[in-house]
């Protein structure tokens, strides 16, 4: 049902840049919140708000002076969330940040503190939860025919290097690991949710940029000793694929973030006459295909997935009416996820975790 005006709750974004305005499109479309207006600390900004016929505030008190509003979005360069997030909570406004929600675990324990203090709801904007990719793979980790799972790999290969913004700049949180590596290991941390993270090692990469990593190599190894690989890449021409998993009986696949979820189980592991296979200027047992009657092949479709469901919790979470989606705990987690990332690479040595 298409809730009326009245019933929709008041929604402003702060800043007005790519996410901005991904956010501002979503809200005028809303079936539970509306677009009451912009603010932007750039005036060409605001301007084209209002030549997009959006509301732009002339200052940020302006917009948190609002009655009418009570969700804001910040979708500003990271490093200033956290002081902007601060104000909007203590104006007594819900608050939803574009990710990485801060820089420092330091930084979000504040901003949670103050969210507890003036009552209002802190989150973050997962959206790649609602990804089909990952819907698939956390279902394929879950669906128990592919035996002990031991690894899930997840990539982002891209070749156009860091964008030429403040994403490339150090001082404003640039980098890939703050950019894509968020969404990723939020997304592995939701797909293996049945284990305990031990340590975590990681290789940052300097290829088009050195003042922020424009790829990295992550092991995240939870209890079980079951790895989860995060990889991100800005210089690959040809990517690997999106996910793979691999269990004790069989392994899935998504070679592409448009595809539906191949999986391969195994139904005869006792093969005693296996054939050696001639391969280039060799021979090998080991590694000959296995014989097509002991394998079997099944899918695991696309789901339906609407990411505005989104902001339908968040803004039914601050009516009382369910509880939010990303909670403080899962936001700490990553971020915490994020600093050892970090601390692996200064040292070269992998970093205990204490979950």
């Amino acid at each position: 049902m298409i809730a009326t005006e009245k019933k929709k709750a008041g929604c402003a974004v702060i800043g007005y840049g790519g996410m901005g305005g991904w956010h501002t499109r979503h809200l005028l479309e809303s079936d539970v919140g509306y677009l009451c207006g912009i603010w932007d600390i750039d005036p060409a900004k605001c301007e084209l708000a209002k030549q997009n016929g959006i509301r732009a505030y002339a200052s940020e008190a302006e917009l948190l002076a609002d009655p009418d509003i009570s969700v804001v979005t910040i979708a500003t360069p990271n490093d200033v969330h956290p002081e902007i997030a601060i104000r909007a909570l203590r104006a007594g406004k819900n608050v939803i940040s574009e990710k990485p929600v801060c820089l420092s675990v330091k930084e979000l324990e504040e901003v949670i503190a103050v969210s507890k203090e003036t009552g209002k709801l802190f989150t973050v904007h997962q959206n790649r939860r609602w990804d089909c990719d990952f819907l698939m793979m956390k279902e394929a980790y879950h669906c128990g025919k592919l035996g002990k799972i031991f690894e899930v790999e997840s990539r982002i290969q891209g070749s156009r290097g860091v964008p030429g913004d403040w994403r490339g700049h150090k001082p404003h949180g640039g980098g890939m690991i703050y950019d894509w590596g968020v969404h990723l290991i939020d997304q592995m941390l939701q797909i293996i949710d049945d284990k305990k993270i031990k340590s975590v090692y990681c290789r940052c990469e300097n290829i088009t940029n050195k003042e922020v990593d424009d790829g990295f190599r992550l092991d995240i190894i939870f209890e079980d000793d079951v790895v989860g690989h995060v990889e991100v890449g800005t210089h690959h021409f040809i990517a690997l694929p999106r996910f793979y998993m691999t269990g004790t009986e069989g392994a899935a696949i998504i070679e592409d973030w448009r595809d539906r979820t191949r999986c391969i189980r195994n139904l005869d592991r006792t093969e005693y006459e296996v054939k050696p296979v001639v391969t280039a200027a060799g021979m090998t047992k080991t590694m000959a295909p296995r014989a097509e009657d002991t394998m079997e092949t099944f899918y695991i479709e696309r789901p339906e997935s609407d990411v505005h469901d989104y902001y339908r919790n968040f803004i039914a979470a601050t009516r009382g009416e369910c509880e939010q989606l990303v909670t403080h705990k899962q936001m700490l987690r990553v971020l915490r996820v994020m600093e050892s990332a970090f601390e692996s690479h200064r040292t070269g040595a992998a970093v205990p975790f204490c979950d």
